[in-house]
């Protein structure tokens, strides 16, 4: 049995691969996520282990704070390190200068780096890392020897047109009053961090210790940090307690251990939602791939009916038959995986280079096949489609003997009519789990609802036969009106067997429920920020980094004398504790021009702040911490600073103010750095506002690290931003949508052969081969459409629904309807370039032979 199930493999080599395909695919998408995210595990935990050292003096508490492009102004001395350095724990102490806020640009002035990736800039030093080896690597020409010199990585070299020798342009994080935005550096040399791992899209700006005090000190001879290596013998913890004897205020020891732990668990969280993210469009993938190999096998066994006949008339059992079903999906599943672990290289290195194009840049020589990665490509593979072959296989295993002497045989279809009832009862659950969500039951309102999109998905595929039969009527009396008999012919083929008709439509429909699903999502949310912004864009004009980081507080004082401008207010954000959380929250600081321009709806208190001392918080913060007017908040920074203020007003949520917002004294108390993150200006009356904007692009021209924006420039960056999300779903989508096409050419090639002799009839009685190609074409459009109808009413009703349960944040429901259209005319457009493979086929059969055939 097993021979026969070989040589049957083989003697369909175009059936084997048109088969396989989807396994291909399938598995290829879920090799090329694994690899890559493997790579991406990879990258980080090489920088994070090649830049730590045994152990670090730093601001206490910073473990607890995310950088947003200020930093802190407390420093340690040369004084204290010399300290350091002199216990017996240590056998060297380098201090540190870490810079944040920094920008390259490019030879054309524009921004290096515009995924929004961290420029990491600081101080040569030859401090070992945590595993005894330089955290740094020199590529090509040589450290920086004087203040006005830099090391660059290579990456960002390459990005910025630049050559060892020239000067390279850099915005600083602070600049003096007067004086020039940019500055110009000298690259000396080529640098990374040891391993070859990459930089994951940072920027790696490298200065000599008095270039980078004086970029980020003002000239001062001090330091942000230290890093310590261990004596021969001493472990990390004993380190860090000699160092806690001789630290100052405000600072503490940290092992290398903790640091890293740090470290990826921060990265942890991100490379997760990365991991979780692809991983869903990869189990996508892989059950549409289901539905094609369920369909497959369950034609090749209609197909043999006879052969299988004559097998069991030989003597081979029940078991014997269906095992050897068994044992060819099982070989194609090796073969499939094999092919589809290639495929996942491949998509690896593209998920690669798309995330490259957002600032996520990972080194194409860390996207390796592992170990896990093919053990579970095989598992999965092999899974799969053996759990689809099983139900096919068992039908073949029932065959009578005696259908080997029929005439004619095939596969009896059975009735529909349970699987329609039990398809009726989980409609009903799933929709009863949606509404839960629609009306707010416990827990998360989108979970309720997706569980019922899930069964709802599921159940439809399942019953596709029967709630696409409209459809396909439908289809039928259009074709027939518009092509005639060879409509009628192909309508007819396609509603003579609704289950395999249905499986084949199901696997595009599932595609196209979430490609919709997500439209509606996407258009109400264009919508929804449309209403915001004409509500609540108060300002002229808004100033803001395309990448969200921060910029010089110079900046904003020389918008503030273009001819014109009467009101700039400031913003800035930065993140702290607030009293027992471990979490840390936004932190909005902002001036007393703050209220000139935006009115925030007060429901208790005034909108105006003192500069140290108050804040005001919006009214879900408030009922969150259960605050009111006078209740005080501690307000934790790095280095153990704590701010107290008290709460002086409580508004409605608004999108132009935090949670918490604070006056900028505050921030001064605490001892962080001024920046910018936000400008808000106000014209004077009278002022022409495109005279206005024009000067202040004027003054930007040279400065890409921000944008001027009246109204319709914000909502349409906002829009862009939510677009480029979406077409990166789509993009994503896209594959499950094309295993669904290969499913079709599956089962129209299949089917060709499976009608041999009935074309060779109609050829025999006069149909043309260019009307049997026609015929054959409307039947996949047929298949093509019934699969985007269900898709798509079922993506929107699901669309409409989590919009709902979303309306707190999606105001506004929008449904797409061009985008729909579009989809079903893409759709048809797939059936049309599905039927090529199977039509021409067809046309090419030999009258005779095609007659003969049985």
């Amino acid at each position: 049995m097993f021979r026969l199930t070989w040589r049957n493999l083989l003697a369909r080599k175009i059936r084997l691969v048109m088969s396989a395909l989807a396994i291909v695919l399938g598995i290829g998408f879920l090799a090329g996520v694994l690899t890559f995210s493997s790579g991406l595990s990879k990258t980080f935990d090489g920088i994070i282990q090649g830049s730590t050292p045994d152990a670090q003096a730093r601001p206490a508490g910073t473990d607890s704070f995310s950088a947003m492009g200020a930093g802190g102004t407390q420093t340690l001395t040369p004084e204290d390190v010399d300290k350091l350095a002199a216990l017996p724990e240590v056998a060297q102490a380098d201090g540190s200068v870490d810079g944040l806020g920094l920008y390259l640009l490019d030879t054309d002035d524009k921004l290096v780096g515009t995924g929004g990736a961290p420029t990491l800039a600081f101080n040569y030093a030859d401090t070992p890392n945590i595993d005894g080896e330089e955290t740094l690597t020199l590529e090509d020409g040589r450290w920086p020897e004087a203040d006005d010199e830099v090391a660059i990585n290579s990456s960002s070299v390459e990005a910025g047109g630049y050559e060892i020798g020239d000067e390279v342009t850099v915005i600083p994080p602070t600049v003096a009053t007067g004086g020039p935005i940019t500055q110009k550096l000298t690259l000396v040399g080529i640098a990374g961090f040891n391993g070859g791992g990459g930089t994951a899209g940072s920027t790696l700006v490298i200065f000599d210790t008095p270039g980078a005090q004086k970029m980020f000190l003002d000239g001062q001879d001090a330091f942000t940090s230290v890093s310590l290596t261990a004596a021969d013998g001493v472990s990390q913890k004993e380190l860090v307690a000699a160092a806690d004897t001789v630290l100052p205020e405000g600072y503490e020891g940290v092992t290398g251990d903790k640091i890293v732990k740090e470290s990826q668990t921060a990265v942890g969280e991100f490379l997760g939602f990365i991991t979780i993210f692809l991983g869903v469009f990869a189990a996508i993938a892989v059950i549409v791939g289901a539905f094609i190999i369920f369909n497959t096998f369950t034609i090749l066994v209609a197909q043999r009916v006879r052969e299988l006949a004559l097998l069991r008339a030989l003597g081979a059992s029940r078991k014997q038959v269906r095992r050897s079903v068994l044992v060819e999906a099982v070989l194609m599943a090796v073969v499939g995986s094999t092919l589809g672990l290639l495929v996942g290289l491949g998509l690896a290195r593209g998920l690669a280079a798309l995330f490259s194009s957002f600032g996520l840049e990972i080194n194409s020589e860390v996207l390796n096949l592992t170990p896990t990665t093919i053990l579970a490509a095989y598992a999965v593979g092999i899974a799969v489609t053996v759990a689809a072959a099983y139900l096919p296989a068992r039908r073949a295993s029932k065959v009578a003997p005696v259908e080997a002497m029929r005439e004619d045989v095939s596969m009896t279809e059975g009735s529909l009519r349970r699987r329609t009832l039990i398809g009726a009862v989980l409609l009903v659950i799933g929709a009863g789990l949606a509404i839960a969500g629609v009306v707010g039951a416990p827990g998360n309102d989108a979970i309720w609802i997706g569980a019922g999109a899930v069964i709802w998905v599921l159940t439809v595929a399942a019953i596709s036969a029967v709630l696409g039969r409209p459809v396909l009527t439908a289809c039928r009396a259009l074709f027939s009106r518009l092509f005639g008999t060879t409509g009628r012919l192909a309508g007819d083929n396609a509603i003579r067997n609704p289950r395999r008709t249905g499986v084949t439509a199901a696997a595009l429909m599932i595609g196209l429920t979430l490609v919709s699903a997500v439209g509606v999502l996407a258009a109400s949310m264009n919508a929804s920020m449309d209403k915001l912004v004409d509500e609540q864009f108060e300002s002229d004009f808004l100033v803001q980094s395309p990448v969200f980081g921060t910029f010089p507080v110079e900046l904003g004082t020389q918008m503030a004398k273009v001819d014109g401008v009467s009101v700039v207010s400031r913003q800035q954000a930065v993140m702290t504790r607030i009293d027992e959380d471990k979490d840390p929250t936004y932190l909005i600081a902002t001036d007393s021009a703050f209220s000139d321009v935006y009115a925030l709806k007060m429901k208790e208190g005034t909108e105006e702040l003192a500069d140290k001392g108050q804040a005001i918080v919006n009214e879900s913060f408030a009922k969150e911490k259960d605050l009111s007017l006078g209740s005080s908040l501690d307000l934790h920074f790095p280095g153990d600073k704590t701010v107290p203020v008290k709460v002086s007003g409580i508004f409605e949520d608004s999108a132009v103010a935090g949670e918490v917002n604070v006056g900028f004294g505050v921030l001064g108390e605490a001892g962080v750095k001024r920046v910018d993150n936000t400008l808000s200006i106000n014209i004077a009356d009278g002022a022409d506002p495109d005279v206005v904007k024009q000067d202040l692009d004027d003054l930007i021209e040279d400065l890409p690290i921000v944008a001027v924006q009246d109204k319709q420039d914000f909502a349409e960056s906002l829009a862009a931003q939510i677009n480029q999300l979406l077409y990166m779903v789509y993009g994503l989508l896209a594959l499950s949508i094309v295993i669904a096409v290969v499913g079709i050419v599956n089962t129209l090639s299949l089917s060709v052969i499976e009608r041999t002799r009935e074309i060779g009839l109609l050829r025999a009685v006069g149909l043309s081969r260019r009307r049997l190609r026609r015929m054959v074409t409307l039947e996949s459009v047929t298949i093509s459409v019934m699969g985007a109808v269900l898709g798509l009413v079922l993506g929107v009703i699901i669309g409409v629904l989590l919009q709902r349960s979303l309306k707190e944040d999606l105001e506004v429901l929008s449904i797409p309807i061009a985008s729909l259209v579009v989809f079903l005319v893409i759709s048809v457009v797939f059936g049309v370039v599905a039927a090529i493979i199977p039509a021409v086929r067809a046309s090419r059969m030999k009258v005779l032979q095609a007659i003969a055939t049985e």
